[in-house]
């Protein structure tokens, strides 16, 4: 079970084990539209205003003070996020070298990436149930010109969860967590007898647009670790 909706920017990031909804803004919108097209689409980016910091994991949690951001990783747990980062960057190099990438990011430290990849076992190894993950991942909203909400991110993801044969459970919400408030967005696949379910926490922060999306089992799993997250009040 190894199929996730991410920002589009980290697809070359996660293709090999997942989906990622393209966030391309077309020519004839000032809104971001969903697209299938490589990222040869976007403007050129800008660096954003503010650092953001990858931020660490101790003690079992995840923290990142630039965001103000922490949550709890389950005991066992493996971490990915270097390894993701790394193909991101493979991935990114060799769309430069291509004519179709010659527009698009100018490098690393322009594009997306990966805050956080944990993983209930190796996403590459082979299991009967869910792997239970989260994935924290962080684009510049430069990137995309008329993104101002986070809520604009849902569309795009919708319709690549459409896609891989996801089913929203119902409308994006609102949800607080401390001091900040975040777009919701949940879906469910039946795989077999067993059902995927996956949310996606949404916001923008720091000149980023930032994605917290965890999959897991049950909705209790996927509860439980939402549960875990919390914000400063930064």
């Amino acid at each position: 079970m190894r199929v996730w909706i991410v920002p589009a920017a980290l697809f070359g990031v996660l293709v090999a084990c997942f989906a990622a909804p393209a966030f391309a803004q077309d020519s004839t919108q000032k809104n971001p539209s969903p697209s299938s097209s490589s990222r040869s689409r976007k403007a050129p980016t800008a660096p954003p205003k503010t650092a953001l910091e990858d931020g660490k994991v101790s003690a079992g949690s995840y923290r990142n003070a630039s965001l103000g951001l922490t949550c709890k990783i389950p005991a066992g747990w493996v971490l990915r996020t270097a390894e993701m980062n790394a193909r991101d960057t493979e991935t990114e190099q060799n769309q430069n070298l291509s004519p179709q990438g010659s527009q698009g990011s100018t490098g690393k430290g322009d594009s997306g990436r990966v805050l956080l990849a944990a993983f209930s076992r190796p996403p590459e190894a082979r299991g009967e149930d869910v792997n239970s993950s989260v994935v924290i991942a962080a684009e510049p909203v430069a990137s995309y010109p008329g993104l101002k909400e986070a809520v604009q991110y849902v569309a795009p993801l919708g319709e690549v969860a459409k896609a891989q044969g996801f089913i929203a459970e119902e409308d994006p919400y609102e949800v607080a967590i401390g001091p900040k408030t975040l777009v919701q967005v949940d879906f469910h696949k039946d795989v077999g007898s067993r059902v995927m379910r996956q949310s996606t926490l949404i916001f923008l922060a720091r000149g980023y647009a930032v994605s917290i999306t965890v999959i897991g089992g049950t909705e209790d799993e996927v509860g439980d670790f939402v549960d875990g997250i919390s914000f400063s009040g930064k």
